[in-house]
């Protein structure tokens, strides 16, 4: 047995010694097989894979290198993961966060993606020194269903709003996209991939926001409201928080440079006003609101026509509905904002720098 217990020492303490993370994959999913996750030596200069079953890892990077280094880390379906952040010439920084694995990568219906964890290396100048995965045992999730505005784009220059908020969530707080593109209340209650498949997978404890209204342009009130009132209920009942999301703003403008029409606004053909309904529905059902249609107007607004332009994709498509990378960026901001405003979640499990 003494004999046995120094082989097993000399063995991690071999692994210290060459940089390798011993990390251990879910307990369901452990097979004779499938080794431990291993570390930097999965990694090039520019990405890293990691054969893992799906579920939720938290993954601790060590920046820097012989230089100053700025590196930013996405991964899965063009997520953000980690902004940019510096480490000095000669010096280490250590970030951590955590990110949610899963079949299909990005949005419910579309690509499968590739099997197990990818993440790509950016910034204006990258350096990766270390990197450890291991199973998140005790992470909070932030599922999200919505739409296109929300959703993990899989294809330049589109963006969604929670494909960039994981970058402003520290170690221990996931988000989980479950938003697709082209779906209103209906189509999202109605197809067994889409609601029938999330609702199981919510937590006790875990944040729901809810953003669907792009595309009920059929919907009337009557079912607009009992449509959101029955994903509220299916979350409540699994335990989870429920959280309405106003939708983001269209960029169009009247002549006096407001956006106070119904096509800004999301008042459908029927004269459905999306965000006062929901509004009405949060406050009837005691339902956190995250009021992004008047934060989005405001920003719009404020920048004006030539200005908002960045924000979403008029230059490279004409589009005035979805978002680039830097108008996702900027809106993801503003709803973490608003986690934080309405103590959603703890502050210190939000990145501000």
């Amino acid at each position: 047995m003494r004999q046995r217990r120094t082989h097993l020492r000399t063995a991690v303490t071999a692994a210290v010694a060459l940089g390798i993370a011993l990390s251990a994959v879910p307990a369901q999913a452990r097979t004779p097989t499938r080794p431990p996750a291993p570390g930097i030596e999965n990694c090039t200069a520019t990405a890293c894979h990691f054969d893992l079953p799906p579920g939720t890892y938290d993954v601790r990077v060590t920046l820097g290198g012989d230089l100053a280094s700025r590196t930013a880390i996405a991964g899965e379906t063009r997520r953000a993961l980690l902004p940019e952040t510096a480490a000095p010439a000669g010096g280490r920084t250590v970030r951590g966060f955590t990110v949610n694995v899963r079949t299909p990568e990005g949005e419910p219906l579309g690509a499968q993606g590739t099997p197990g964890l990818d993440l790509t290396l950016g910034g204006t100048a990258p350096a990766l020194a270390g990197i450890r995965v291991t199973p998140a045992r005790h992470a909070r999730q932030i599922l999200l269903v919505g739409d296109s505005t929300v959703c993990d784009q899989p294809g330049d220059p589109y963006s969604g709003w929670g494909q960039r908020l994981p970058q402003y969530l520290r170690e221990g707080l996931s988000v989980a996209n479950y938003a697709d593109s082209g779906e209103s209340t209906v189509s999202y209650l109605g197809n067994p991939l889409l609601w029938d498949a999330v609702r199981p997978l919510i937590r006790r404890g875990d944040l729901v926001l809810i953003q669907l209204a792009h595309n009920d342009k059929t919907t009337d009130g009557p079912a607009y409201r009992a449509n959101l009132e029955a994903l509220v209920a299916g979350v409540r009942e699994r335990g989870g928080e429920p959280v309405l999301v106003t939708p983001v703003v269209r960029r169009w403008f009247n002549t006096d440079g407001t956006l106070d029409n119904d096509t800004a606004l999301l008042v459908n053909g029927l004269g459905v006003d999306h965000p006062a309904v929901i509004r009405s529905v949060a406050a009837d059902r005691d339902v956190p609101l995250i009021d992004l249609t008047a934060r989005t107007k405001e920003l719009v607004e404020s920048l004006g026509v030539e200005g908002s332009k960045a924000l979403y994709l008029y230059n490279e498509k004409r589009d005035n509905t979805h978002t680039s990378v830097h108008g996702a960026t900027v809106y993801a901001d503003l709803v973490r904002e608003e986690l934080l405003n309405l103590r959603l979640v703890p502050k210190g499990s939000v990145r501000v720098e």
